[in-house]
Protein backbone atom coordinates (compact mmCIF):
# COMPACT_ATOMS: atom_id res chain seq x y z
CA UNK A 1 0.00 0.00 0.00
CA UNK A 2 1.50 3.28 -1.09
CA UNK A 3 0.29 6.02 1.27
CA UNK A 4 1.66 8.81 -0.92
CA UNK A 5 -0.24 7.54 -3.94
CA UNK A 6 -3.47 6.83 -2.06
CA UNK A 7 -3.49 10.23 -0.37
CA UNK A 8 -2.62 11.98 -3.62
CA UNK A 9 -5.46 10.20 -5.43
CA UNK A 10 -7.85 11.75 -2.91
CA UNK A 11 -6.23 15.17 -3.03
CA UNK A 12 -5.03 14.89 0.56
CA UNK A 13 -1.65 15.21 2.17
CA UNK A 14 -0.24 12.14 3.87
CA UNK A 15 -1.04 13.32 7.41
CA UNK A 16 -4.71 13.98 6.61
CA UNK A 17 -4.95 10.60 4.91
CA UNK A 18 -3.43 8.89 7.97
CA UNK A 19 -6.06 10.54 10.16
CA UNK A 20 -8.77 9.12 7.92
CA UNK A 21 -7.16 5.69 8.11
CA UNK A 22 -7.29 5.88 11.90
CA UNK A 23 -11.03 6.59 11.69
CA UNK A 24 -11.44 3.67 9.29
CA UNK A 25 -9.61 1.35 11.66
CA UNK A 26 -11.96 2.31 14.50
CA UNK A 27 -15.16 2.06 12.52
CA UNK A 28 -13.94 -0.99 10.62
CA UNK A 29 -13.22 -2.82 13.86
CA UNK A 30 -16.75 -2.03 15.04
CA UNK A 31 -18.20 -3.22 11.72
CA UNK A 32 -16.24 -6.47 11.99
CA UNK A 33 -17.60 -7.06 15.49
CA UNK A 34 -21.13 -6.42 14.21
CA UNK A 35 -20.51 -8.81 11.34
CA UNK A 36 -19.26 -11.53 13.69
CA UNK A 37 -22.22 -11.00 16.01
CA UNK A 38 -24.63 -11.17 13.07
CA UNK A 39 -23.12 -14.46 11.94
CA UNK A 40 -23.23 -15.85 15.50
CA UNK A 41 -26.93 -14.94 15.77
CA UNK A 42 -27.70 -16.02 12.19
CA UNK A 43 -28.82 -12.54 11.13
CA UNK A 44 -28.01 -12.07 7.41
CA UNK A 45 -29.52 -8.56 7.26
CA UNK A 46 -27.32 -7.28 10.08
CA UNK A 47 -24.32 -9.01 8.51
CA UNK A 48 -25.00 -7.35 5.15
CA UNK A 49 -25.31 -3.91 6.77
CA UNK A 50 -22.03 -4.32 8.66
CA UNK A 51 -20.18 -5.51 5.55
CA UNK A 52 -21.73 -2.70 3.50
CA UNK A 53 -20.51 -0.10 5.98
CA UNK A 54 -16.97 -1.44 5.89
CA UNK A 55 -17.06 -1.70 2.10
CA UNK A 56 -18.02 1.94 1.69
CA UNK A 57 -15.48 3.27 4.16
CA UNK A 58 -12.67 1.30 2.54
CA UNK A 59 -13.72 2.30 -0.97
CA UNK A 60 -13.82 5.98 -0.02
CA UNK A 61 -10.15 5.74 0.99
CA UNK A 62 -9.10 3.83 -2.11
CA UNK A 63 -8.53 0.56 -0.25
CA UNK A 64 -9.85 -1.61 -3.04
CA UNK A 65 -8.70 -4.98 -1.66
CA UNK A 66 -10.44 -4.42 1.65
CA UNK A 67 -13.51 -3.01 -0.06
CA UNK A 68 -13.74 -5.98 -2.43
CA UNK A 69 -13.69 -8.58 0.35
CA UNK A 70 -16.32 -6.59 2.24
CA UNK A 71 -18.42 -6.45 -0.96
CA UNK A 72 -18.21 -10.22 -1.30
CA UNK A 73 -19.28 -10.68 2.32
CA UNK A 74 -22.14 -8.24 1.83
CA UNK A 75 -23.42 -10.02 -1.29
CA UNK A 76 -23.20 -13.40 0.40
CA UNK A 77 -25.14 -12.11 3.41
CA UNK A 78 -27.73 -10.43 1.17
CA UNK A 79 -28.26 -13.84 -0.41
CA UNK A 80 -28.96 -15.14 3.10
CA UNK A 81 -25.94 -17.43 3.09
CA UNK A 82 -23.82 -17.06 6.21
CA UNK A 83 -22.23 -20.50 6.01
CA UNK A 84 -18.61 -20.11 4.99
CA UNK A 85 -18.54 -16.34 5.51
CA UNK A 86 -15.95 -16.84 8.26
CA UNK A 87 -13.23 -16.99 5.61
CA UNK A 88 -14.20 -13.52 4.44
CA UNK A 89 -14.26 -12.27 8.03
CA UNK A 90 -10.73 -13.60 8.55
CA UNK A 91 -9.59 -11.90 5.33
CA UNK A 92 -11.21 -8.64 6.44
CA UNK A 93 -9.44 -8.83 9.80
CA UNK A 94 -6.12 -9.48 8.09
CA UNK A 95 -6.55 -6.59 5.68
CA UNK A 96 -7.71 -4.23 8.44
CA UNK A 97 -4.67 -5.23 10.52
CA UNK A 98 -2.44 -4.46 7.54
CA UNK A 99 -3.97 -1.00 7.31
CA UNK A 100 -3.47 -0.50 11.05
CA UNK A 101 0.18 -1.51 10.79
CA UNK A 102 0.79 0.97 7.99
CA UNK A 103 -1.11 3.76 9.72
CA UNK A 104 0.85 3.45 12.95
Amino acid sequence: MNLEELSSNLGLDKEDYLELLELLIGSGTEDLEKLKDAVATNNPDKAARAAHSLKGAAANLGLTDLSEVARQAEMQARDGILAGIEEKIEALETKLNEVAAIAS
